[in-house]
């Protein structure tokens, strides 16, 4: 694929600005456009060198885009693709970041674009928000789920998921309606229940708060998301909120059976579920083994570069400090860093932070 491409982007915050980043650090030969309403998020960009023309409006000056990514939020997609139409080239490829799909195909098929445009959800980002957040790194090794149109050609999806792998993402096809259905049960439905298990904390506390004072270890671990943004997952929620409520409701038929099985003391079944929670939890890349606890990890942004990782562990072992799991973190929607390390005791993360960091690294400790 060429290199002097031109690129536009519909929005620069968190997601858009950290394409935008590694577009410009892999492709440094290549043309980037930009608007976002947040005028700030534009003259940064322009004083970092990220983007060469800064625009003020969805206009002309975009005919000239080879790609143009939609980052703007999932609200504002109807109307700009109405404006957007006005001036898009017919060579040029549409795609967009958000995490549900099935509404943008829609506005996509409506608008009569659908030859030309390829959904986009990279799996990486955090609480942390704005262009000001973003960095090129953010994408590394992350999941980035593509969810082509039936008339997208074979060639034109595999150079586009050519141009995502070069920026140190991986590449996965699903078609809209797999990606809204895996994301409503890996990250839309746990993000409810996480809400809902902070509220019910909160409703069932005693009014001097003990509940809330002692809440730590496997409590804060598993309702760590609920600190998301409103906004951002109330939006999800109405956008895909049929995938959400169907998974929910499965959810709420699993509680009323193992209800069940605590009321009539069921220890055979009680054992099998929690058995096959752990087993299965366990065979994920990045988990560690036992039933949900206190992790003692960190996150750590590193490089995509050969013996990045190992430099971690050699560091480490030289410092006597035993690591417990260690690995690339690919699902990053709600997380910082690349690489995550776990350890066996509470007292390892204070040390290795500051081991790490007196030699350069970024360090995200897990709260």
């Amino acid at each position: 694929m060429k290199n002097d491409f031109t690129c536009g982007f519909i929005g620069l915050g968190l997601i858009g600005g950290s394409i935008a980043r590694a577009l410009r650090k892999f492709y440094p030969e290549c043309r980037l456009l930009a608007y976002d309403i947040n005028r700030q998020a534009i003259d940064a960009a322009m004083k970092d060198g990220v983007i060469n023309v800064p625009l003020f409006s969805i206009n002309e000056e975009l005919r000239d885009c080879d790609y143009i990514f939609l980052c703007a939020p999932v609200a504002e997609n109807d109307n700009n693709l109405s404006e957007l139409k006005k001036y898009l080239s017919k060579d040029c490829l549409l795609t967009d970041v958000g995490s549900v799909k099935t509404d943008i195909h829609k506005y996509i098929e409506k608008a009569g674009l659908s030859s030309q445009f390829i959904g986009g959800h990279p799996m990486a980002g955090s609480e942390r928000t704005g262009y000001i957040n973003s960095k090129a790194i953010l994408l590394e090794n992350a999941y980035y789920i593509l969810t082509p149109c039936e008339g997208i050609p074979e060639e034109t999806l595999s150079d586009f998921k050519g141009l995502i792998a070069s920026l140190g993402a991986i590449p996965l096809v699903l078609t809209c309606s797999q990606h809204d259905y895996v994301t409503a049960a890996i990250s839309h439905l746990p993000h409810v229940v996480a809400a809902s298990l902070v509220n019910l904390i909160k409703s069932s506390d005693s009014s001097d708060g003990i509940m809330k004072l002692i809440a730590a270890g496997g409590f804060k671990d598993i309702t760590r998301i609920a600190s998301s943004s409103p906004v951002m997952w109330q939006q999800i929620c109405l956008t895909n909120g049929s995938n959400i409520s169907s998974l929910l409701g499965d959810y709420i038929n699993s509680l009323k059976e193992i209800k069940e099985e605590i009321d009539h003391a069921g220890s055979e079944a009680l054992y099998h579920f929690f058995d096959e929670a752990r087993n299965y939890r366990d065979s994920f890349i990045d988990a560690s083994s036992g039933p949900i606890k206190k992790s003692y990890s960190l996150n750590i942004e590193i490089a995509d570069e050969p013996g990045a990782l190992a430099a971690i562990a050699t560091i480490l072992a030289l410092h006597q400090i035993s690591i417990k799991n260690i690995g690339i973190v690919h699902n990053r929607e709600q997380e910082d860093g690349v690489l995550r390390v776990e350890f066996y005791h509470e007292e390892s993360i204070e040390q290795a932070s500051e081991i790490l960091r007196s030699k350069g690294y970024t360090i995200y400790p897990k709260n």
